[in-house]
């Protein structure tokens, strides 16, 4: 899968034949003595914590940014929680409600961002 010298080619295909498999998986080009480790390490499947089963080279980026069970922080607290938990748990945080240090109203913490725009 790489260009090569034509002088070269012939006694190249003979090495390849003899030393490369292609990956039935991910086609890349994996030495034949690696091929069982490289299927082992990145082809087996495994189970995510949220019961998602996938290749094990998946597994790192399916829990940093997709699973559901990721832990996440709160805008309003910063309390650390899963992400499918998140939007409940915002929904009763942000309806809290503080003292505005420049107009004294008690404003929701879901509109405390905006609130200067209106204060006073």
């Amino acid at each position: 899968k790489k260009d090569i010298p034509a002088v070269n080619f012939i006694i190249h295909e003979i090495h390849c034949r003899r030393n490369i498999e292609i990956c039935p998986y991910c086609s890349d080009s994996i030495p034949k003595s690696e091929m069982k480790n490289h299927v082992e390490s990145e082809h087996v499947q495994v189970t995510c914590k949220c019961r998602m089963k996938m290749e094990s080279s998946l597994l790192k980026d399916h829990e940093e940014s997709s699973c559901p069970l990721r832990p996440v922080l709160c805008q309003f607290c910063d309390i650390q929680l899963a992400f499918n938990k998140l939007q409940e748990h915002e929904l009763f945080c942000g309806a809290r409600t503080e003292p505005c240090g420049r107009c004294g109203r008690h404003v929701l913490l879901r509109e405390l961002k905006g609130h200067p725009r209106v204060c006073g």
